[in-house]
């Protein structure tokens, strides 16, 4: 019996594989962003003297990281990325404005259950939100991929964590990846992969968010099993230039007996708010532990916590209330398609109605280059997914991680606040 990272990398080896051991496999995808590919490009051509990519079918690349440009330095070297694209006959470039590379190729289609796809950015875990064995990789290991269509793994030994029951109100799936890494910490899962069990009652963007945290733990990658039409979840159409011959239900699934680790179990009905305090991911309390902590600015936004569903959990709670004086609150969709479902439905009118600034899809100030960067002595509490010292702007910046639910109520009240609490707290505006 295997896990599904075994599975996985068995049909990518063409052989079965267990955990520990070297393999060899067929890459499916390599997803290149603005900040890494001009040194990807580089390698490619220079060092490994590749005049082209393997195959212009299987390369995506993402302007996401700084998009819009902050600086003529960084325009100039998204217009050699642009200019290279197109020497390459690669079709898939996803160009500001689009969104950020992992729910976007989610959306496209271009991910999809049982590949293996090899990414610039070290939140290509998120893949794994359709059970796809999606990893991060550095600017060398990325242009050997680009060249060849293959790489090498160490089999990864698998983690599981097994949530029970359902979430209380004002709980989401960014707690429980939160309190995984409470459990598990920050080297927990090192060079591991993450099994999400017990989940499947959420959407696709919802197990991103899962699969996405889990390089927090140290994982080597983090998967949700997959869904097929037969369970009545729906994928996006997959794109036929990068997918093997049709997957079926019984290639990749749940095995009984596989062998796993470390198990975590999760009691989801017990489960409270977890926020993650400066300056590590893991250091994670339960929300009523902390006391009553100001907030200057909430960010809701990135590959974790800027999807359609997570703009619309904050927008259930402002609705007709406005945000705290002095708060600022900033939200970057995390994708076009996102914001278009947010503009649709009324989302974004109660989000700019309660006093939010909507920012460009894209990955924003998540690494602190532009877009809401922080000054020395703020504090942030952001649903993204590092609160590194210096992460989003000065290194004298406090960040918290938590759910977009606490995010909402705490941009109304100006501290950390349960999200069950604003509606005894703060009427509506009339």
């Amino acid at each position: 019996m295997q896990t599904l990272s075994e599975q996985i990398l068995s049909r990518a080896a063409g052989r079965t594989v267990m955990a520990g051991e070297v393999v060899t496999v067929d890459v499916d995808l390599v997803m290149m962003h603005d900040s890494l590919s001009p040194s990807i490009i580089r390698v490619l051509h220079e060092e490994l003297g590749a005049e082209r990519v393997w195959d212009p079918e299987r390369v995506a690349v993402v302007i996401d990281h700084v998009a819009p440009a902050a600086s003529v330095q960084t325009a100039e070297k998204q217009a050699e990325v642009r200019r290279w694209v197109r020497s390459q006959g690669i079709r898939y470039l996803f160009d500001v404005g689009r969104g950020i590379s992992h729910p976007v190729l989610v959306e496209e289609g271009l991910a999809r259950p049982g590949m293996v796809i090899v990414g610039s950015d070290s939140h290509s875990t998120a893949y794994g939100c359709v059970a796809a064995f999606g990893t991060g990789m550095g600017t060398t290991d990325i242009a050997l991929a680009a060249a060849t269509g293959q790489t090498w793994f160490r089999v990864p030994e698998t983690v599981l964590v097994r949530a029970e029951g359902r979430f209380r109100p004002g709980v989401s799936a960014k707690d429980l990846a939160l309190y995984a890494a409470r459990r598990l910490r920050a080297d927990g899962a090192t060079y591991a992969a993450v099994e999400w069990h017990g989940v499947e009652f959420l959407t696709i963007m919802e197990r991103m968010t899962l699969a996405t945290l889990s390089i927090e733990v140290g994982a080597k990658a983090g998967l949700v099993p997959p869904v097929f039409a037969e369970s009545g979840a729906i994928l996006p159409p997959a794109r036929a230039e990068v997918r093997r011959p049709a997957l079926q239900p019984d290639f990749l699934q749940v095995q009984a007996g596989a062998r796993y680790s470390q198990v975590l179990t999760v009691d989801l009905d017990r489960l409270e708010p977890q926020i993650s305090a400066p300056h590590t991911v893991d250091n994670v309390a339960d929300l009523s532990e902390l006391g009553r902590v100001a907030i200057d600015v909430v960010y809701l936004g990135t590959c974790t916590n800027g999807h359609y569903e997570d703009m619309a959990a904050a927008a259930r709670i402002l609705r007709g209330r406005r945000l705290a004086p002095g708060m600022r609150m900033l939200v970057v969709p995390a994708s076009a398609q996102a914001l278009q479902r947010a503009t649709a439905d009324g989302t974004l009118m109660t989000l700019l109605e309660a006093g939010a600034t909507i920012g460009t899809p894209g990955c924003g100030a998540c690494i602190g280059r532009h877009m809401g960067v922080l000054a020395p002595g703020e504090v942030c509490l952001f649903t993204g997914n590092r609160n590194f010292r210096g992460r989003m702007g000065s290194p004298q910046a406090n960040i918290y991680l938590a759910s977009p639910e606490v995010a909402a109520a705490t941009a109304l009240t100006g501290y950390l606040t349960h999200p069950q609490e604003v509606e005894a707290r703060l009427p509506l505006e009339v």
